[in-house]
């Protein structure tokens, strides 16, 4: 007990983004309350004479770095006043007035840019235990000028770094102050460092400090009790270079309920009991199925864009270009169930062109929109004003991917269309793709995998080519029953739907009216698309996604044969 209260005594903290010092002070009460509870078994039904003597936790041992001049000066005297009111508890404790005035000791708080301070310069890492904090969580697009460049220079030399939330900074930072050293890091982000693109550049860069995660929280809603505070989607995050063997990973089932506490093997940068593996952007997939593209992009100034209304009008002046307008699916029509019509002039000859003046009209409405742009790219696309900016039209029967899609549906809504549909850029197509194909993107295998490395737009999807489907982690050598059996159970989702011609898929896929019979249909394909994966059923998500990124080691990392050399 006297090891356990001398070690309290000796411990040093440190938040690199300290605020007003909210987490120094709460920190710090802990401490003195700990340190409380070893003094009633150390001195029970004792006399204390001489309390001074025998407080050895004090606010000395705290650091903190903090941008504005202002909270930087309140968090030292809210140290203070915390140990004010600690020192009053000790007092009604043991029944002798404590009180350290004149103030002899104080925190130290460095006013500056954590970003640009050198940290060893505040505390050196041989004689610090902790970094702890809740930097600030700025997307790319929320970032200031002088923000953009403080990533800069933490980042200098990264590739893709430009996408990364600024509390990714206080990581690297963390985790090279870590390196070689016993300190251990934690800290309350946002939860988009462990999702999408970000993750692989981030956590590509904190493996080479030799950090691994020793414990997590994943996604919870943190609120406080601060007046006209937003509660937020936050998650915790603890690192050192220890290689730690007990680790724990807090799971909530309701983000605004408690976590239930798993002992983890491996907690990897998503989160995830599983190997250290990261995914990175690819333009092709890692396994033999059929290339995703974006949809086509118009780039047109909304002058080949038609509503019905429109293209009624249109075709009752000019039935001529009846064969060039075709359907156009952005994922807004696709999910809502609505129609909107394009001009498709791909191979319009000038004489046909020259017939039909309102279409001429707003051909030279596009040229002349290309033309005054701004960006040297677009000015020479006004060369090709009958084409799209960006044609990727498919040429054979495709799936339809929204790139975007509420959180709340269990499974992103993906259809089949013909070549005569447009796919807009707000969709992905994947040409020539099958049922099997469709059967298996459509599973709660596939959701499983997407929820951890889409991107999200607030908490929405974002399905991505690159990370998302190129990444995905296909079964290995399904047979031919299990194929046809997915086939079978892929047509069956298709055949609900059908049944339901006047509800879109955004009121299909809603959890609180998806029809029972698409409910069933969805559950039928799941087990199907498992089977191709293990004999053994799935029983939650944890599961599945631990098992898909056991499966992308295998594909991305295989394991090289080491020929033994002959004597």
């Amino acid at each position: 007990l006297a090891a356990f209260h001398h070690k309290l005594g000796t411990l040093k903290f440190l938040d690199p983004a300290c605020g007003c010092g909210n987490f120094l002070v709460i920190t710090y009460r802990e401490l003195r309350l700990l340190e409380l509870e070893v003094l009633r078994v150390q001195h029970k039904n004792q006399q204390v004479i001489g309390i001074g003597d025998i407080i050895w936790v004090d606010v000395d041992q705290f650091y903190g770095i903090e941008y504005d001049e202002w909270p930087a000066k309140i968090a030292e005297v809210a140290l203070w006043l915390m140990d004010h009111q600690m020192n009053m508890l000790i007092s009604q404790e043991f029944g002798e007035y404590f009180v350290r005035l004149p103030l002899k000791k104080s925190a130290t708080i460095v006013h500056g840019n954590a970003l640009r301070v050198d940290w060893e310069s505040v505390v050196p890492k041989t004689e610090l235990s902790y970094i702890i904090g809740n930097p600030p969580f700025y997307g790319k697009q929320l970032q200031t000028s002088e923000q953009k460049e403080d990533m800069k220079v933490v980042f200098h030399g990264v590739k893709g770094a430009g996408v990364l939330d600024y509390v990714s900074a206080w990581y690297l930072l963390a985790a090279k102050y870590l390196k070689n050293s016993n300190v251990r890091g934690g800290f309350v982000s946002t939860n988009s460092i462990v999702q999408g693109e970000q993750v692989g550049i981030l956590w590509n860069e904190m493996y080479k400090c030799d950090m691994s995660i020793s414990f997590a929280h994943r996604t919870f809603n943190w609120s406080n009790e601060a007046r006209g505070k937003a509660a937020v989607h936050v998650i915790i995050i603890g690192f050192d270079a220890t290689l730690t063997k007990n680790k724990k990973l807090f799971v909530y089932e309701d983000i605004k309920g408690e976590p239930q506490e798993i002992d983890a093997k491996n907690i990897n940068a998503y989160l995830v009991d599983s190997p250290d593996v990261v995914v990175l952007k690819r333009r092709t997939p890692i396994c033999n199925v059929p290339e995703i593209s974006f949809g086509s992009m118009p780039n047109d100034g909304g002058n080949f864009l038609m509503t019905e209304d429109e293209k009624e009008e249109l075709l009752s002046l000019e039935p001529n270009s009846s064969p060039y307008v075709k359907e156009i699916i952005s994922a807004h029509e696709f999910l809502q169930g609505k129609k909107r019509y394009c001009l498709w002039l791909s191979g319009i000859t000038p004489d046909v062109l020259k017939s039909l003046p309102i279409v001429q009209a707003r051909v030279q409405a596009v040229k002349e929109l290309r033309a005054n742009s701004t960006r040297a790219a677009t000015k020479k696309l006004a060369a090709f004003p009958t084409l799209f900016g960006e044609d990727r039209q498919p040429q054979k029967r495709y799936i339809l991917i929204p790139r975007h899609s509420s959180e709340n549906r269990r499974y992103i809504p993906m259809g089949f269309f013909e070549p005569s549909y447009i796919a807009s850029d707000s969709c992905l197509a994947i040409d020539g793709a099958d049922l099997f194909d469709f059967g298996m993107l459509q599973s709660l295998q596939h959701m499983a995998w997407m929820k951890y490395t889409c991107g999200r737009i607030k908490s929405d999807y974002r399905y991505s080519n690159e990370m998302v489907y190129n990444n995905y982690p296909w079964p290995k050598d399904p047979s031919d029953k299990q194929k046809k059996e997915v086939e079978e159970r892929a047509q069956a989702v298709l055949d609900a739907r059908a049944k339901y011609p006047n509800s879109s898929l955004a009121d299909l896929y809603d959890p609180l009216t998806m029809p029972p019979e698409l409910v069933k249909a969805h559950q039928a394909l799941d087990k199907a698309v498992d089977k191709c994966y293990r004999s053994k059923p799935f029983t939650n998500e944890t599961e599945r996604i631990e098992f898909l990124f056991e499966l992308y080691g295998e594909y991305t990392e295989p394991l090289l044969k080491v020929e033994k050399k002959k004597g």
